[in-house]
């Protein structure tokens, strides 16, 4: 038989979609944009290492670089700090003088070294469009259209906010302009007791999982005292009883790469490697968390690969980059991936050497690209809300 398009209903050319995920266009609908003013370095350039350092040396201490533990290699390199997204923020802040902040990350990390640093600092974005799915799921005029629900169910009063630190400006400055505060994987009990102290509900902004974990596993709250508002769908599909019953709020957000473990990815490594220990972010659902042997942070599970004994055996549940740098750290120890299919953070990959390799040189010839500023009255509510989580004990 001949196989045709309209056999299988396939159209050939790439979807909008398929694009942004390979990383070759931008969402017009959440995207800031990607455009590189001169000329971009070809990947396949065989200088970009040299012209990293030679920009990277020119500049000297009036650059700092800061390196997400998701990208790649090749931009790690380069990074005079690793860590997850509020730990480099507070490096950059204790970076003072340093002109500019380099932050090879994501958009809402940048806002957030730009809230925590000086005036006289600037943070560059290599590439604006490595965004976040995940903070990209709940706008400002999607958590101002939820609390107004709440106001009107009776329940906005008693209602305290808590935003993941993987949340744009925006949201962080509604949380701290509502009494709220932020949390990071890290802290995510810490900051939920404290807001039972201050209310009787959390609405939890922007991953459902992370709020949903730490409730039920880590606070003894039940999946019943846990209601899911989704943004798209009239008073968040939710009554107002429900509304009223509820502890937990969450917002209906993921991570999409956490969010692609699912409990056969558990099964399937328990089978293919007897004797593996299954440790996963809280990021992940509730159903894979339940069932890995051990759950943290990024930075939990960087120490733990650490501390663990040689010969052991680890299937890791975070994203592939630092997981396979995690397994090439550890060379006397097995380490896998969770899934058997790859899955990169596609926004995190936008970052790569040809884009950092521009910033740095746009910035030795006195041009600086990509500026991510957050305004005044932006930048004043939510650094309420990080000295909040920052006045935690």
């Amino acid at each position: 038989m001949t196989t045709t398009t309209e056999t299988y209903g396939v159209d050939p050319t790439p979807s909008p979609l398929a694009l942004l995920l390979l990383g070759r266009e931008a969402d017009p609908n959440s995207e800031r944009g990607v455009e590189c003013p001169g000329d971009l370095p070809a990947a396949s350039d065989p200088d970009l290492v040299a012209r990293a350092r030679a920009a990277k040396e020119k500049l000297g201490d009036r650059v700092f670089i800061l390196g997400h533990h998701y990208q790649r290699d090749e931009v790690i390199e380069f990074a005079d700090v690793t860590g997850d997204s509020f730990k480099l923020a507070r490096d950059a802040a204790a970076r003072p003088e340093a002109e500019y902040i380099v932050f090879c990350g994501v958009h809402f990390m940048a806002e957030s070294a730009d809230i925590l640093t000086s005036e006289r600092q600037q943070v560059v974005l290599p590439d604006l469009a490595a965004g976040c799915s995940m903070a990209d799921m709940a706008t400002a005029e999607q958590v101002a259209e939820c609390w107004d629900v709440l106001t009107d169910a009776g329940v906005a009063d008693v209602t305290v906010p808590v935003s993941y630190m993987n949340s744009s400006a925006d949201i962080k400055a509604f949380t701290g302009k509502h009494g709220g505060t932020i949390c990071t994987s890290s802290n995510a009990k810490r900051a939920l007791e404290w807001a039972f102290e201050q209310g009787q509900k959390v609405l939890f902004l922007p991953d459902q999982h992370l709020g949903r974990n730490t409730a039920v596993l880590e606070m003894g709250f039940s999946l019943e005292d846990c209601v899911l508002y989704n943004p798209h769908k009239p008073n968040g599909g939710l009554t107002a009883e429900q509304l009223r019953d509820a502890k937990m709020i969450l917002w209906r957000g993921h991570c999409s790469v956490h969010g692609r473990f699912n409990l056969d990815s558990v099964n399937e490594v328990r089978e293919r490697i007897p004797g593996v220990n299954v440790l996963v972010h809280p990021e992940c659902r509730h159903e894979v968390v339940t069932a890995a042997d051990q759950v943290g942070s990024t930075e939990y599970i960087i120490k733990a690969l650490d501390a663990a004994e040689p010969g052991s055996k680890w299937a890791i549940g975070t994203e592939l980059n630092l997981v396979r740098r995690l397994a090439k750290a550890h060379p006397d120890k097995e380490v896998v991936f969770l899934d058997r299919t790859v899955c990169f953070c596609s926004t995190m990959n936008r970052i790569d050497l040809p884009h950092l390799v521009w910033a740095l040189e746009s910035l030795a010839e006195g041009r600086v690209p990509n500026v991510i500023t957050v305004d005044a009255e932006t930048e004043k509510y939510a650094k309420a809300a990080l000295d909040r989580m920052l006045a935690l004990p």
